[in-house]
């Protein structure tokens, strides 16, 4: 951002949309889609990028204080993002200006419970003929071996392109064998980055928007529209700054449906 002019570090905000957010560790240029809280007690992963695995309350926990302010206390291969100007020293962790101080144990618990106690509005989409037809269609293309019934998520991590799993990786974590494409640059060119994105659950894609780890696209129908992967594309959500046109490439799956058969998918996919 050092070379931009007023005007452009301006136009750079603006090229995030709503839905999607500039947050701490990541990037301006690699915004990231706001996370659906409801139903977050059954994720195993946190972030997009799965930066922490989640098996209780106390994972929550533990996520909320890291963001509030522990991350200061992280070094990147020596780089001490807290450190500024130098970058070279670890901070105080009792300074509350380069840590951030945290919240008690009880206030910490408190906000991961009410967090875990959030629950959908009422889904006005029925589940008609078109949605009976959707979850064939859901099933006959193999959506459910990521997106797996009852929550839509097999919670597993899926490898970026470029990124070369370690061998540990596989015994410590729940990773799937295929990389689906998708930009890969939040996950391996920011500091949330981990190499991996999570498999996002589908529930409540009714009243979510923004789809795609950066919120390139504003609705399931642009989602599933085969323009998207062209050069000339003009996204309807989050465009990089700088570009008229934007290909938002990876995740072919139930593009090459009918336009039919896309209508009776999204039917089924408003119901979850």
């Amino acid at each position: 951002m050092k070379p931009l002019s007023d005007d452009q570090v301006r136009a750079l905000f603006a090229s995030v949309p709503a839905g999607a957010a500039a947050r701490h560790r990541g990037s301006l240029f690699e915004p990231i889609q706001v996370p659906n809280l409801i139903g977050v007690a059954d994720r195993h992963y946190l972030d997009r990028t799965g930066l922490q695995q989640q098996h209780s309350i106390v994972d929550l926990m533990r996520y909320a204080a890291l963001n509030q302010g522990a991350d200061g206390l992280a070094s990147f291969d020596g780089f001490i993002f807290a450190d500024i100007p130098n970058f070279k020293k670890l901070p105080d962790p009792a300074d509350p200006i380069a840590v951030g101080g945290r919240y008690s144990d009880e206030q910490l618990y408190a906000l991961a419970f009410y967090i875990y106690s959030l629950k959908p509005p009422p889904n006005p989409n029925k589940f008609d003929a078109a949605a009976a037809r959707g979850q064939k269609i859901f099933g006959r293309e193999g959506c459910n071996a990521c997106h797996t019934p009852p929550l839509y998520t097999n919670n597993k991590l899926t490898p970026a392109e470029g990124f070369t799993v370690p061998a540990d990786h596989r015994a410590k974590y729940e990773i799937l064998p295929i990389s689906i494409g998708i930009d890969p640059d939040l996950t391996l060119k920011t500091r949330r980055g981990t190499g991996y994105y999570k498999v996002p659950s589908l529930q409540g894609v009714w009243y979510r928007g923004m789809f795609g780890h950066s919120g390139w696209c504003a609705t399931l129908e642009d989602w599933l529209d085969p323009n998207r992967l062209n050069d000339d594309y003009v996204p309807t959500g989050f465009k990089p700054y700088g570009k008229e046109t934007y290909a938002v490439k990876g995740h072919p799956f139930g593009l090459n449906l009918s336009l039919q058969e896309k209508k009776d998918l999204i039917a089924f996919l408003k119901t979850l």
